[in-house]
């Protein structure tokens, strides 16, 4: 019987000593471990922690530098000044050339037709205002004046010859007289009556 009771306490003691040796090993891989984190690992985590922080901070700056510069290029684009659109001059129209006015079969040029008679200035020193005709404007008017005509009865009393020389030698304005009717207009302001274009020139709303 004792025999039995010192083979327990035999194996008892065994299991002491192998549970403090496991405890021992356990504290030291726990232990140890803790003292790695508190030493350099710790002190590297701390570091990556530290320098994200500093990232973000600065990712943050930047956003808001962003935004401020944002900001501002909308403010001036709402109180920039609106250009005034640029005006696009209506296309010249090219003089017809090789016309052949008095339908003689002969393009002559200048020599179209037969010319009117001309004045070397208005009679009685007063010109009537040949604007009232559509199709003369101040520029006109004066290309006529220098061709020599002044009047509403002159232009009335073109015949179509007389018209083909002066469309051939309108400067600049060749065909005119044709294109506008001059002579039709010219015969009703030469028998003191007006036209509706007439009443516009009167009235201001043409050149004024």
């Amino acid at each position: 019987m004792f025999q039995e009771w010192g083979f327990l306490l035999g194996e008892i003691w065994v299991l002491l000593a192998l549970a403090a040796l496991i405890g021992l090993l356990a504290g030291w891989i726990i232990w140890g471990r803790a003292s790695s984190y508190e030493g350099g690992d710790v002190t590297n985590l701390q570091a990556d922690l530290d320098a994200c922080r500093a990232k973000h901070a600065d990712k943050d700056a930047y956003i808001k530098d962003l935004e401020a510069d944002l900001a501002a290029c909308q403010a001036a684009r709402d109180t920039a000044p609106v250009a005034a659109p640029v005006p696009v001059a209506a296309p010249v129209a090219a003089e017809p050339e090789g016309v052949d006015y008095d339908g003689d079969g002969v393009i002559e040029g200048k020599d179209e037709g037969v010319k009117p008679d001309t004045l070397t200035a208005a009679r009685g020193g007063v010109a009537d205002d040949l604007k009232m005709i559509k199709g003369i404007g101040p520029k006109m008017e004066r290309l006529c004046n220098d061709l020599g005509f002044f009047h509403f009865d002159q232009v009335a009393s073109w015949t179509a010859d007389e018209v083909a020389w002066v469309d051939a030698n309108l400067e600049g304005f060749k065909g005119r007289v044709s294109r506008d009717n001059w002579v039709e207009q010219a015969k009703v302001l030469a028998a003191g009556g007006t036209t509706e274009f007439a009443n516009k020139v009167k009235d201001g709303g043409v050149y004024d």
